[in-house]
């Protein structure tokens, strides 16, 4: 691994306190439920299982976990924007998000929304924690346009004082999450307006529809965008053709996660391979994509180049992967310990 990019870690995590960031779109509240199989009981109504729920924790999740990530690293100033649900998971969302002071003046409440949210039954088998089906209350109807309307306004008011703002469009269904087409167009212009600003996106279902900002796809949907068809296996190579030609559509750089292997920084004309980092032991990848978000688009806002913003990404997500069990998040001495180990 080249020298630079181990030194472009300080320079990052000194400049970042000094830095305002917002992220836009869907936020979810992660909710776990422990259930103690010691304490089942029937129903008397049913006679099925009551399992006992015996601890009740929560964090943010999708755009609320790129935030904790954002937030442990240390970024100055964040603001969350989007709209939520007046209900009680609004109100442990709100709250968590606080807890991280995190500005929340444009994360709108609506009554007609519901609060997304993942509830995950937990239940303890042979010591260990089991996540059991999972629980989701989502959205299902189109976003109406006041809403709309009210996310863009919110956006516009917040954006001179931003360096940089990550896109979350978690929810697959069309016009039915926070990134709708209208919102997504006003963001494209806002890109193309203020190239001085990071725009970074992460789109599960439409990276491919995002142009004039930084997009953060895995090489499979990086297929999928210029194919429309699923590809059992991708090679490096083909990967890197790929991301040349999805950056040429997007008119920006285009980033490709490749799990192990690290990630290419794509232009129209070149790649840049920058290798992952080798973690040894138990993993759990859930959230190392917003690892790899928060803190790629981090570094670009400190001022380092793309490729050391991607092994600063890298790097936090070979700590947050080893946080078993949770969405896991990487503070500045683990991040500095992390990059002085792998220099040895």
């Amino acid at each position: 691994m080249d020298k630079h990019f181990h030194d472009a870690i300080e320079t990052v995590l000194t400049q970042l306190p000094k830095k305002q960031i917002a992220v836009i779109g869907d936020f979810f509240l992660d909710k776990y439920m422990v259930i103690d199989p010691d304490l089942d009981e029937p129903s008397l109504e049913t006679g099925k299982t009551a399992n006992q729920v015996v601890e009740i924790y929560h964090s943010p999740g999708a755009a609320g976990n790129v935030m904790a990530n954002l937030a442990a690293m240390g970024v100055g100033k964040l603001w969350a924007i989007g709209a939520i649900g007046k209900d009680g998971q609004a109100y442990e969302l709100l709250d968590d998000l606080q807890q991280l002071k995190i500005d929340t003046r444009y994360l709108t409440q609506h009554s007609e929304l519901f609060t997304p949210t993942y509830t995950k039954p937990m239940r303890c088998e042979k010591g260990k924690l089991v996540e059991q089906e999972r629980i989701d209350i989502r959205n299902r109807k189109l976003l109406s346009a006041e809403i709309e309307a009210h996310i863009l306004a919110n956006l516009e008011e917040c954006l001179p004082h931003l360096d940089g703002i990550i896109i979350c469009d978690q929810v697959e269904e069309a016009n039915v999450g926070v990134i709708t087409e209208t919102v997504r167009g006003r963001l494209i212009q806002l890109a193309e307006k203020y190239p001085q600003k990071i725009f970074f996106a992460d789109s599960r279902a439409r990276i491919s529809y995002f142009h004039n900002v930084i997009i953060k796809p895995n090489k499979y949907e990086v297929y999928r965008s210029l194919f429309n068809k699923t590809a059992a296996a991708i090679t490096l190579e083909e990967a890197k053709e790929y991301g040349k030609s999805l950056a040429a559509q997007t008119q920006r750089p285009v980033i490709i996660t490749l799990e192990k292997e690290g990630a290419l920084a794509c232009t129209a004309t070149k790649t840049i391979h920058v290798p992952g980092i080798i973690v040894t032991g138990e993993i759990d990848s859930v959230g190392a994509g917003d690892s790899m978000a928060s803190a790629t688009t981090a570094a670009l806002c400190a001022g380092v180049t793309l490729e050391e913003a991607i092994f600063m990404g890298n790097l936090v997500a070979s700590i947050t992967i080893q946080k078993l069990g949770t969405t896991g998040t990487a503070i500045p001495d683990e991040i500095r310990s992390q990059n002085t180990t792998i220099q040895k």
